[in-house]
Parts: structure tokens; C-alpha cells; sequence
């Protein structure tokens, strides 16, 4: 625990650098207006536009944990909002259409849970197929069309409804968060993924049942998958298999490595990755939001920008730029 708090460190500064920035910039930005019972601001919508990816980041912590990784949770995403979506339009409840969408969240997670715990694919090639066949599926749920979601259809507060001024989305990917904190640092779940994620055989050898928990990780970031699939749908009140959860499985997948976990298993934060989804969708924000002279930075650079960040940003954190540290200044003297 002492080497993740240390891990934070750079993350923290990091965005203490983007928000300062952003001040700097925009000296309201840090303000917040109550407009008809909703906050506002660009803190908020940080962190709204941000549930999505904060969701996938606590799914792919566990999953990392257990020396995984699921490429496949964008097109979860988009077979959730496609299932939820073309049941409604069907005159379906809006009970029924999220317990389908969960539902099938829940099938795709244990799905490659079992291709990677039962079968014993590699959890890249196992979680590949579904990404291909998933995105597929979702087009073929909505024949390839957008659907629309009814305006005045209840599902749609997922994505756009507010609980004492704070967006519906914040609060469920806080309250995921606080809940899988819980579950993962005062049950001994934490403890056995990063047993299996750190030594599989001493956790066999052990008596852990390492299929079962990877099992359970993997259904897991389903579930989250499918909220966050859900929530996206909500706030555009339409589902466009295309488009959902397009590269949000890179994004994921980055919030955790920045939040100080070990890709190759055994090593995980979930306040990490909390702030990790934080400081990426901050990213996104800053370079949308920035105007030099009245030039905002072209659309073609935002991805490279971001890229470019994130890998600094990964590169101080890691074991050989602290061990070149010492050595230049050893140089130096």
C-alpha cells in the first residue's frame, strides 16, 4: 500500500498542473452556479463527461489485478446502449430494457471470464474477439441504425437526471467506486486478485480458487461496462453502436496505469484509478476548452496531445526512470 500511495504522488501533481493550468487560463473555472436545481461548471462537467471512463477504470482495476486485461468494454458499451435503446422502441419497460442491458453486460463479462479462466485463452486475444463480435453484434441489434430514445423516456435521467444539484452519472460512478473500495479493501476479495494477479501458482497451491475469481472479475467489469453503455445512451437519448465506447477501452486501461497499478498484475488502487479517469477526461477538457489567440487546437492533434501526456506522465512514474534519477545526479556531482 505504501508503494501505491507513492505512485499517487505523480498523478496528484499532474493534476494539480492541469487544474492550475485551466485557472490560469479561465479564472472561472473553478466557479459553480446552481442553474434550476443542477450544478454547473467545468468541474462538473468533468466529472460527468467523465463517469463513463471512471466506470470502465474500476472494472479494468480488478481485471488488471488479476494480471488481465479486457479490450472489449467499448463494445459492451455499445451492445448495452443498443439492447436498452431497441427494447424501449419495441414498448418495452423501462425496467426491462435496463435489466437486458445489465444483463447482457453481465453475459459479455462472463463470457471472457470464461474464455480466459475455463478455456485458458490469453486474456488480450480472448477479450479481442469480443471487441470485433461485440461491436458487430450491437450493429446488428440496431440494424446498423442510431436509434432514438423518446424524450420524455424515464431512462434517460441515467444519463441527464440530478440528485441535489449533482448529475446522475457522478454520483453513480462515485458511489461504484466507494462500493467497490469497500468491497475490495475490507473483504478479502482485494487480497486474493492480487494474490492471483501476483503469483497464480502460490495462489493455487494456497487453496484460492483462481479460476472463480478471475471469473468474478472479469463479469464484474461487464456489469460496470454496461452502466457506463447505459449512461452514454442516456445523455445523447439515442444509442449509435458506430460510436459508443470508442476507444474508451484504451482510456480505461490508462486511468489504471496511471493510478499506480501494475499491468502485469498483483499491484492495484481504486483511488488510483479514480484519479487516474480524472486526470484523462481533465485532459480532454483542457485541450477542448484551450484558445491561444483565438485558436483552439485543431481536432487532428487532440489525440496525439493526450498521448503525449500520458506517456510522460507514465514515464516518471516508472522503475527505470527512478533508478536514472540517482545516477544522473551521481553523474553530475
Amino acid at each position: 500500500m505504501r508503494e501505491i500511495g507513492r505512485h499517487l504522488l505523480w498523478p496528484l501533481a499532474a493534476l494539480a498542473i492541469l487544474l492550475a493550468f485551466n485557472a490560469l487560463r479561465d479564472p472561472a473555472f473553478f466557479h459553480l452556479r446552481l442553474v434550476e436545481g443542477r450544478l454547473t461548471g467545468a468541474m462538473i462537467d468533468i466529472l460527468n463527461q467523465g463517469a463513463p471512463v471512471l466506470l470502465l477504470a474500476l472494472g479494468m482495476t480488478l481485471v488488471i489485478g488479476t494480471g488481465g486485461i479486457d479490450l472489449s468494454v467499448g463494445a459492451v458499451m455499445a451492445v448495452a446502449g443498443a439492447v436498452a435503446a431497441d427494447l424501449l422502441h419495441s414498448g418495452a419497460s423501462t425496467a426491462t430494457a435496463l435489466a437486458a442491458a445489465v444483463g447482457a453486460g453481465l453475459a459479455a463479462g462472463l463470457w471472457n471470464g470464461s474464455l480466459i479462466a475455463l478455456v485458458g485463452l490469453s486474456p488480450i486475444v480472448a477479450t479481442l474477439i469480443l471487441m470485433v463480435a461485440g461491436r458487430g453484434i450491437a450493429q446488428l441489434v440496431s440494424n446498423g441504425e442510431i436509434i432514438d430514445i423518446a424524450p420524455d423516456a424515464a431512462i434517460l435521467a441515467i444519463g441527464r437526471g440530478t440528485v441535489l444539484g449533482l448529475p446522475f452519472p457522478v454520483l453513480i460512478a462515485l458511489g461504484a467506486a466507494a462500493a467497490l473500495a469497500g468491497v475490495a479493501r475490507l473483504t478479502s476479495l482485494g487480497l486474493f486478485i492480487e494474490c492471483v494477479g501476483g503469483n497464480e501458482q502460490a495462489s493455487r497451491y494456497a487453496g484460492l480458487a483462481v479460476r472463480s475469481i478471475r471469473l468474478a472479475a472479469y463479469a464484474l467489469m461487464g456489469v460496470l461496462a454496461a452502466i457506463a453503455g447505459l449512461i452514454d445512451a442516456a445523455d445523447i437519448a439515442a444509442a449509435d453502436a458506430n460510436n459508443c465506447g470508442l476507444y474508451l477501452e484504451l482510456d480505461s486501461i490508462l486511468a489504471v496505469v496511471i493510478g499506480g497499478a501494475a499491468l502485469t498484475g498483483g499491484r492495484f488502487s481504486i483511488a488510483g484509478s479514480l484519479l487516474g479517469a480524472i486526470i484523462i477526461q481533465t485532459i480532454s477538457t483542457s485541450i477542448l476548452r484551450a484558445d491561444f489567440g483565438g485558436r483552439s487546437v485543431p481536432v487532428e492533434l487532440n489525440l496525439i496531445i493526450k498521448a503525449t501526456f500520458v506517456l510522460a506522465l507514465c514515464l516518471v512514474q516508472s522503475s527505470e526512470w527512478r533508478r536514472w534519477r540517482p545516477l544522473r545526479r551521481s553523474a553530475a556531482a
